[in-house]
C-alpha cells in the first residue's frame, strides 16, 4: 500500500479484545482464588495473558523491525505515550505516599495515636533495605552504561552490562521476597502493615515487569534488532528502569529511614 504520510496504520489485530477478556477473567479468578482457595483458574488466566503479551509483542516487533513502520514521527509519539504512562505511574505511587504521610503525621485513635503502631517491629534500614537500595542504584548505573555502549556501537559491552542489570533486578526481587518472609508484621497489622506491603509489593511488581522488559531488549539486541539510531524498545525500557529506581529511593527514605 502506497502512502505519503509518516504514520503507521496498524493492521486488524485480535490481541486487544482477547487481552480485555483475559483481564476480566483474571479479576474473576482472583476473587475465586481469595474466597475458594482455587489456584488453577488464576494460573490458567495468567498463562493466557502471558501468551497474549508475547504474541502482541511479536507483532509490534515485526512492525518496527521488518516492516519499517516506526518512523521518526511514530517514535516521537511512542516516546510521548511512554512519558504519559510513567507520569500516571508516578501519581499511582503518590497516592500511596499520601496515605502513608496522612497516617503517620496524624495517627488515628485506633492505633493509640502512635506511629509506627505498637507491637509492629519495623525493619532496620541499614540491613536488607540498604542492600536493595545499593543493588537498584548499581543496576541503574549499569543500564545507563549499556545504553551508552549501544549508542557508541560497542555491542558486546552493551550486552554484558545489560545482562548484569537483569541479574541485579532478579537479585533485588529475591531479596525483597526474603524480606517479606522475615517481616515482623503482616499486611493485616494496622494501616502501617497495609500501606507498607501494598506500596513495596506494587513496586516489586514493577521491578519484575521492568526486568522482563530488559530481558526482551537483551534478546532483541542479541538478534541484532537494534542499531545506533534505532533502538526505541531498549530506550523505553531504560526509562522505565530509572523510574523504578527513583520510586524505590522514595520508598526507602519514607518507609524505612524517616519512620
Amino acid at each position: 500500500m502506497k502512502k505519503n504520510f509518516p504514520y503507521l496504520l496498524v493492521t486488524i489485530s485480535p490481541w486487544p479484545i482477547i487481552a480485555s477478556f483475559n483481564l476480566m477473567n483474571f479479576l474473576v479468578s482472583i476473587v475465586i482464588w481469595i474466597n475458594l482457595k482455587e489456584y488453577s483458574i488464576v494460573s490458567f488466566t495468567l498463562f493466557n495473558l502471558s501468551m497474549v503479551f508475547a504474541l502482541w509483542n511479536r507483532d509490534i516487533i515485526r512492525e518496527s523491525t521488518f516492516m519499517g513502520g516506526h518512523t521518526l514521527v511514530v517514535k516521537m509519539m511512542i516516546k510521548f505515550s511512554m512519558f504519559m504512562f510513567i507520569l500516571s505511574e508516578l501519581f499511582f505511587f503518590i497516592s500511596f505516599f499520601w496515605t502513608f504521610f496522612h497516617s503517620s503525621i496524624s495517627p488515628s485513635i485506633e492505633i493509640n495515636m502512635v506511629w509506627p503502631p505498637k507491637m509492629v517491629q519495623v525493619f532496620n534500614y541499614t540491613e536488607i533495605p540498604l542492600l536493595n537500595t545499593l543493588t537498584l542504584i548499581t543496576s541503574g548505573f549499569f543500564v545507563t552504561l549499556s545504553h551508552l555502549n549501544l549508542v557508541m556501537n560497542k555491542l558486546s559491552k552493551s550486552l554484558a552490562t545489560l545482562f548484569y542489570t537483569i541479574l541485579m533486578g532478579m537479585y533485588f526481587s529475591l531479596v525483597q521476597m526474603l524480606e517479606y518472609f522475615n517481616a515482623g508484621f503482616c499486611i493485616n497489622d494496622s494501616v502501617y502493615g497495609s500501606i507498607f506491603f501494598i506500596s513495596t509489593g506494587f513496586h516489586g511488581i514493577h521491578v519484575l515487569v521492568g526486568t522482563m522488559f530488559l530481558m526482551v531488549s537483551l534478546a532483541r539486541m542479541r538478534m541484532m534488532h537494534f542499531s545506533v539510531i534505532h533502538h526505541i524498545n531498549y530506550e523505553l525500557s531504560v526509562w522505565y528502569w530509572h523510574f523504578v529506581d527513583v520510586i524505590w529511593l522514595f520508598l526507602y527514605f519514607f518507609y524505612y529511614v524517616l519512620i
